[in-house]
């Protein structure tokens, strides 16, 4: 599946499309130059327990990386996958 991207001057959405339909997407607002901050993360309940949040998780920090920015997980969810790989993320947090 392939991750996509969308982005104004102050949000943006990294999501996961099958069949023209949306069926994951991870929201984030711009915070200055610097940073983003990772707001919501859905996944279409016909798409649960695939891994599809997790995915657009590491794809946000692999972004973050490529751009110089830093990461704030506000969204629950993004929250705990930081947590679980709190030395692997260290350099965006």
């Amino acid at each position: 599946m392939n991750i996509q991207q969308e982005e104004t001057n102050t949000k943006g959405a990294f999501f996961i499309e099958e069949n023209g339909e949306r069926v994951a997407e991870l929201t984030y607002t711009k915070n200055g130059d610097y940073r983003i901050i990772l707001d919501h993360t859905g996944v279409n309940k016909s798409h649960e327990g695939l891994g599809l949040g997790k995915k657009l998780v590491y794809h946000a920090v692999n972004y973050a990386r490529t751009h110089n920015l830093k990461i704030l997980p506000l969204c629950p969810f993004a929250r705990i996958i930081f947590r679980k790989n709190k030395e692997e993320f260290a350099d965006v947090r």
